[in-house]
């Protein structure tokens, strides 16, 4: 008899500790399976950082902030159910803001490489972009190799530099790309690589008198593929956003904003 009453006090028992078990296990998935809105900064708002400078991809219109990552960016967060927040910032301290946690993601044309991977962590990519050269109209090089010991000016610490330097050109820094293509036109640099979007965008809305295209094959220097830049701890934030990019992939957004601001599409590899 009292064996039998020790075995249903120790089937209790054991099952009051599986319960438990089971309680803390499910306690412990909850909290690992992080919601995308503990990755924010500001409660509610998706904060962006962008230059606000480089047209059409971000700049200023009539005083008020415009452009394809502008028009992207408010997409995006709509499909996360958040407002977005646009935090206008100098290239040379633009990353180093979200290292700081002054806003959740960069857009500003970004291009993933292996060294900015090791720190952070990327959206697929929702825009692909090829490279050209501007030189002077009367300028012998004819094309991308042509640059090596020249005098080239792009953004310090811009892709169009480090493909600027892959090619063993001189690289000086300049504020943007008009200044650049100012420097170009009065004879005080040799060239300036860019995207092709950007250098059609300004060629369409200012005067190029003086200065040649030469676009640089792929077969040389592939595209760069333009993703959103996140904090390496913000996986759950990442993923949800490559949900939205994939959604407004497929309902026709992006193609739409790509021909709105430049004219083609830009959302695709194979343009």
């Amino acid at each position: 008899m009292k064996f039998n009453k020790l075995m249903k006090s120790l089937s209790v028992a054991f099952a009051v500790l599986g319960t438990g078990a089971i309680l803390a296990s499910c306690g412990n998935s909850s909290s690992s399976s992080k919601d995308y809105k503990s990755d924010l900064t500001q409660s509610g708002k998706l904060t962006i950082g962008l230059e606000g400078t480089y047209a059409p991809y971000s700049y200023r219109q009539g005083g008020k902030l415009t452009g394809f990552e502008v028009d992207l960016a408010t997409d995006v967060a709509k499909k996360l159910g958040l407002k977005v927040n646009f935090v206008q910032t100098k290239w040379d301290s633009l990353i180093a803001g979200l290292g700081s946690d002054r806003y959740d993601a960069v857009m500003n044309n970004m291009t993933v490489t292996p060294q900015r991977e090791k720190l952070y962590k990327f959206s697929e990519p929702y825009a692909y972009s090829y490279y050209t050269l501007i030189t002077k109209s009367d300028s012998k090089m004819m094309n991308i190799k042509d640059i090596k010991g020249k005098n080239i000016v792009d953004g310090a610490g811009t892709d169009n530099a480090v493909v600027a330097k892959k090619f063993g050109a001189n690289v000086s820094s300049t504020p943007d790309n008009a200044t650049g293509y100012q420097l170009i036109q009065q004879g005080r640099a040799d060239g300036t690589v860019n995207s092709v979007p950007a250098w059609k965008y300004f060629a369409k809305h200012n005067s190029t008198e003086g200065l040649k295209e030469i676009d640089v094959p792929t077969k040389l220097q592939a595209p760069a593929e333009t993703s959103i830049m996140l904090n390496k701890k913000s996986s759950a934030l990442t993923k949800k956003i490559n949900q939205a990019i994939d959604e407004l992939r497929k309902d026709g957004t992006l193609k739409k904003l790509s021909m709105k601001y430049f004219g083609s599409d830009i959302t695709t590899k194979n343009n």
